[in-house]
């Protein structure tokens, strides 16, 4: 459902920003395979039509900060997931950056994240992942292996769609055989 304008119902269909952070793949030294990771995690679990925005940046405080407040402010992006940038490096502050460009964090996205990639690699504990939101965006740190999107998305997504209901973004629908969501009975 990627790339849909409006869903069945006529309601816009959500924008996601999909934002690789890596001073190598955004020269061409290699090719990004994190993004495309996110957007086909996406792809399989998401039943609501979205539409996604994709964005190749290097590493640093003012290209990460500028990308984000662009996708939330100008392209109004409901939910934007960034990878990379996550780590202790001294060129990693995709953290620091979201942090500007946002109004408030939300710190148990990143507690949850560590928590379980802590039960892949003892590494996990280096991460620095944080989720936060800019008006009706909800933005997610997340790291730059493709296996580690995965064990985090799967953590932190059954929360997401509540969390954009109550910062007023786009309603997103997920795939309950794959991935249950959950929104309190109302």
């Amino acid at each position: 459902m990627a790339d849909a304008e409006m869903g069945d119902d006529g309601k816009r269909a959500a924008k996601i920003g999909v934002v690789t952070i890596s001073d190598r793949a955004s020269v061409g030294q290699y090719e990004d395979q994190s993004g495309p990771a996110i957007i086909a995690y996406l792809t399989r679990i998401l039943t609501s039509p979205f539409e996604t925005i994709k964005r190749i940046i290097p590493d640093g405080f003012e290209s990460v900060r500028d990308a984000l407040i662009d996708l939330a402010d100008k392209a109004r992006c409901d939910l934007i997931l960034t990878t990379g940038g996550t780590g202790p490096a001294p060129r990693d502050l995709t953290p620091e950056a979201t942090e500007a460009a946002a109004s408030r964090v939300l710190p148990g996205f990143g507690e949850l994240m560590r928590q379980e990639s802590l039960k892949q690699v003892p590494t996990a504990i280096l991460s620095r992942q944080i989720a936060a939101h800019r008006g009706p965006c909800l933005i997610i740190n997340l790291p730059g292996k493709p296996a580690s999107i995965e064990t985090c998305l799967n953590a932190v997504f059954p929360a997401v769609p509540y969390c954009l209901d109550l910062i007023g973004a786009a309603r997103l629908e997920t795939d309950p055989a794959i991935l249950k969501s959950f929104r309190p009975k109302q």
